[in-house]
């Protein structure tokens, strides 16, 4: 409705005269808050991932249903993006509810079948983050860090019941009791420092071998990274305007290049995927460590006080609990064996004359 409708001139011409125009009114720093801001739209891929035991040829339908749910869901949000923008200049577009709003004083049946797939929308992004989630808590529960009774799969529908109901319970509640903006900015800050942490194993895995390769390259490799992302991030948000800013954000942008050229070249491969990885090592996750280190410099100072608190309780609850219950469990034998598993060895135990006595 929006390319049919629309106006093309409304990419650069707000409606207000006194607001800044053209295709990027604030610039590029208007493009990275943004981007900050709404880039937890495509969290929801990595629940692909977790199905892994569920899916009948893994290796090869993983990597398609990752990727294809990516460049799907990116060109589905330009579009949407693109027609909001020719509907409405951006000074006109509503934030609580753009597409509704647009469409509200010309065609009404419009905004209200916006209305039932924005809750369908709801509902499936619900579904999906219950359904990851779950598999996430069932596979540490096999682990010991927390409560075993998290691993145990229904033996009717072969999924983990109660992990699946103890997660929809308590975000039910969080998201009850707790301001939307609070919970946003808490899903930002751990999903980029989570992204961020990933991006680091990658490399160290591809590059490592225990016991056949020093690690204290890679690690020095990842430091300094880290550190000259710091400083670009730093050197953005607080450095003042003019050519001494531009020249210290080109310097970082150039010492990270030359740190993971140098990098690839004076440090060997070790591991190579055989059927599917992470392509251009080690330059894409280079790039994803940057990126997510500067996003992560976009939000507000009591989202890392949140987000620290909840990180001190993860680690005091690992500490007191999992660590002890994860050795019982190894020296008990259970460690890692999955529900039916466990039930098949006890079975074939008491069958089995030579293990009675």
């Amino acid at each position: 409705m929006g390319f049919w409708k629309g106006d093309w001139n409304n990419f650069t011409r707000p409606m207000n005269p006194n607001s800044p125009s053209g295709f990027f009114p604030y610039g590029p720093s208007g493009v990275f808050n943004g981007a900050a801001m709404v880039y937890f739209s495509y969290i929801g891929y990595d629940a692909v991932s977790t199905m892994a035991e569920e899916v009948k040829y893994p290796i090869k339908d993983i990597p398609i249903g990752v990727t294809g749910s990516v460049v799907i869901v990116t060109i589905l949000y330009c579009l949407m993006a693109a027609s909001m923008s020719m509907l409405l200049p951006y000074d006109m577009i509503d934030v609580e509810a753009p597409f509704a709003a647009a469409f509200s004083g010309r065609w009404e049946w419009v905004s209200k079948v916006i209305g039932v797939g924005a809750s369908f929308g709801i509902s499936t992004s619900l579904l999906v983050a219950m359904l990851g989630q779950a598999r996430y808590m069932c596979v540490i529960g096999r682990s010991s860090v927390v409560p075993a009774w998290f691993a145990r799969v229904h033996s009717k529908t072969s999924t983990p019941l109660n992990a699946s109901a103890f997660l929809g319970i308590f975000t039910a509640a969080i998201a009850l009791f707790t301001d939307l903006n609070i919970l946003l900015n808490l899903i930002s800050i751990g999903t980029l420092f989570v992204y961020y942490m990933v991006a680091n194993a990658v490399i160290y895995r591809r590059y490592v071998v225990i016991g056949t390769t020093k690690p204290w390259p890679i690690l020095s490799f990842l430091c300094l990274l880290t550190l000259t992302s710091l400083l670009f991030t730093l050197s953005w948000h607080f450095a003042p305007s003019g050519s001494s800013k531009s020249f210290l954000l080109g310097l970082c942008i150039g010492l990270a290049t030359a740190i993971t050229l140098i990098f690839r070249q004076t440090v060997p491969q070790v591991r190579k995927p055989e059927f599917w990885g992470v392509p251009f090592m080690p330059w894409l996750p280079s790039m994803s460590i940057f990126m997510n280190i500067f996003l992560l410099g976009s939000l507000d100072g009591l989202s890392y006080v949140r987000f620290g608190f909840f990180s001190g309780l993860a680690v005091l609850v690992y500490v007191l609990y999992s660590v002890h219950a994860t050795f019982d469990a190894e020296a008990e034998g259970f460690l890692g064996v999955k529900n039916g598993e466990m039930i098949r060895e006890s079975t074939e135990s008491e069958e089995d004359p030579n293990h009675k006595v």
